[in-house]
């Protein structure tokens, strides 16, 4: 079985401005309240998770993540396949979750996550 797309990112300047944006232009429903103020959001109709929060450094970008089985064996793999690793495995505090980041042969990043 091919591995699913399970969630997906929007970083960006303003963490708020983007929230109200994609709930007001999609009726998306979108939780900031916890510390990071990182915007969940949750599915309906069969859609996937997402989160809209703000960058690190301001950076703005557009990432999905993949489910897969071992972390390390894939960005491992992304390598052998001529991408490179962005972040390495990394646990979230609080959930249930780790994730990890690869480039691929373009420099797009991709997202990688093991539910535990």
């Amino acid at each position: 079985m091919a591995n699913a797309v399970v969630h997906f990112e929007r970083l960006g300047k303003d963490a708020a401005a983007l929230q109200k944006f994609y709930s007001g232009l999609f009726g998306w429903k979108v939780n900031a309240n916890n510390p990071m103020k990182y915007g969940y959001v949750e599915p309906e109709a069969g859609g996937i998770r997402g989160g809209i929060a703000a960058g690190q450094n301001g950076v703005s970008m557009q990432t999905f993540y993949v489910e897969v089985a071992d972390l390390q064996a894939a960005l491992d793999k992304a390598g052998q396949l001529g991408g490179k690793t962005i972040m390495p495995v990394t646990h979230i505090p609080g959930a249930d979750v780790s994730i990890a980041m690869v480039g691929d042969p373009e420099g797009h990043v991709v997202g990688l996550v093991l539910k535990k």
